[in-house]
């Protein structure tokens, strides 16, 4: 929840991994728990913190959950991209509805499914600590899109950048999920302190990918199709990734590979719509900025 125009999807992702903080560390307390979802089991438990477990949800929902939906919503809805998705008064009951949610949480999975169990002060404190940490760099330290320079550089077209993106997602998500039912104890078949590796693969792997995507996305070359390739790509590997990691029966798997097969045609099918469009058309049609929008 930062302010600035709408659409920043590197500001939101900012917003959702301070939320996910409170959420995971605060409200179901996975972050630290020895008990919950195993996290505990991935390896890599440090001062009580379940690493593993914290970088796998970090970059997961800060690209599904923020930047992918915020990204194709731009181009879906060309003439709402700069317009605030919330104002001042939406700001404030959306952080009231974050607020409960989290209480909710803390009052009804913890007691049923890690009895017992209660974060330490130090945990709580140091996840609010983050969340405010995160809020600054949002507010102060990523630039708006309209500040940015424009580039000449050259970009990949579409069908790469899907390529890119898929391959980015399933190397990642897959060097941090534990394969359980392929006999694995901790994520990429690790054992001990070895669960390092991938972790810092990974981290590189995604802030690298997140590097180029930055430098790509400020040249007068980038365009609403590149975005849809990025965002097919994450999004058919995201479901692949979710036949091998997470089904656990026959039709969860048919299902997830029906749903891959849809995504792939729906993002061929709006890269041919938005080929067609006017450019002179989508920014006739742009609204002004709002200069107290917030997102």
């Amino acid at each position: 929840m930062t302010r600035g125009p709408a659409g920043h999807p590197t500001r939101s992702s900012l917003s959702v991994l301070g939320f996910k903080s409170v959420e995971d560390g605060i409200g179901l307390q996975a972050l630290s728990s020895p008990h919950l979802y195993h996290a505990a089991e991935w390896g890599a438990r440090v001062l009580g913190i379940n690493l593993p477990y914290w970088e796998v949800n970090a970059i997961y929902h800060a690209t599904f959950s923020a930047v992918v939906p915020i990204a194709l919503t731009n181009v879906l809805f060309p003439a709402h991209r700069n317009r605030p998705y919330l104002k001042r008064t939406g700001l404030v009951i959306t952080a009231v509805v974050a607020v409960l949610g989290v209480g909710i949480l803390r009052v009804t999975v913890p007691p049923s499914q890690d009895p017992g169990y209660t974060a330490p002060l130090a945990v709580v404190i140091g996840c609010l600590i983050v969340v405010a940490a995160l809020g600054v760099v949002a507010l102060k330290l990523v630039p708006r899109r309209s500040e940015r320079s424009r580039t000449s550089l050259r970009v990949p077209g579409p069908w790469a950048l899907a390529v890119l993106a898929f391959a980015a997602v399933v190397v990642v998500l897959g060097m941090l999920y534990p394969l359980w039912q392929w006999g694995a104890t901790q994520p990429s078949f690790t054992r001990g302190a070895w669960i390092v590796v991938p972790m810092v693969l990974a981290a590189v792997i995604a802030i690298g990918a997140f590097a180029l995507i930055w430098r790509w996305s400020a040249s007068v070359a980038w365009t609403d199709t590149h975005v849809v390739g990025l965002g097919g790509g994450t999004m058919v590997a995201h479901s692949l990734v979710g036949v091998v990691v997470a089904a656990s029966t026959t039709q969860d798997r048919i299902a997830l590979v029906i749903i891959a097969l849809v995504t792939a045609a729906l993002s061929v099918l709006l890269t041919r719509r938005i080929s067609r469009r006017s450019p002179a058309d989508i920014a006739g049609r742009l609204a002004p900025i709002g200069t107290r929008g917030y997102i």
